[in-house]
C-alpha cells in the first residue's frame, strides 16, 4: 500500500536529519561548522563534550527512527522519542534569545523534520484506527 511506503519514507528522512548531526560525535572540529560556535578558548572542553554527547543522543534518535522505518512496532515509540527531541530543542531555541544563524538554520531543518514526523504520525495512527 502507498501509505505504508510513504511512513517508510518519513521515518528514513527524519531518521537521517537526527543521524547527520552524529558526526560530530566522531569529527568534534566539524563542531563550528555545525553549530556556528567555537570549541577554543576557557571551558572549551566542557562545550566540545557536551555537543559531542548531544551528537550521540541525537545519532540514537535517528536510528531509532531509521529502525522504525522497517520495522513497525517501533513506530509509536519513534515518534515519541524523535518528537520529544526536536520539540524541546525547538522550544529552548526560540525560547532564548541571541542564538547564531547556524543555531536558527538547525532550528528551521527540525521545524521541517518534526512537520515530517507529524505527517508519518497521522499516518500511523490511521492504520492503527
Amino acid at each position: 500500500m502507498w501509505t505504508d511506503r510513504l511512513t517508510s519514507a518519513l521515518f528514513v528522512v527524519v531518521g537521517a536529519v537526527n543521524l547527520l548531526p552524529g558526526v560530530v560525535a566522531l569529527a568534534p572540529s566539524r563542531i563550528t561548522t555545525a553549530y556556528g560556535v567555537s570549541i577554543d578558548g576557557p571551558h572549551s572542553a566542557d562545550l566540545t563534550v557536551l555537543l559531542r554527547h548531544r551528537a550521540v543522543l541525537l545519532g540514537l534518535v535517528g536510528i531509532a527512527l531509521l529502525c522504525a522505518a522497517f520495522i513497525p512496532s517501533l513506530r509509536v515509540p519513534a515518534l515519541v522519542g524523535g518528537g520529544i527531541s526536536m520539540g524541546t530543542f525547538l522550544l529552548f531555541a526560540y525560547s532564548t534569545p541571541g542564538l547564531n544563524d547556524a543555531t536558527m538554520r538547525v532550528a528551521r531543518i527540525d521545524i521541517a523534520a518534526i512537520a515530517l514526523l507529524a505527517v508519518a504520525a497521522v499516518l500511523v495512527w490511521r492504520k492503527n484506527a
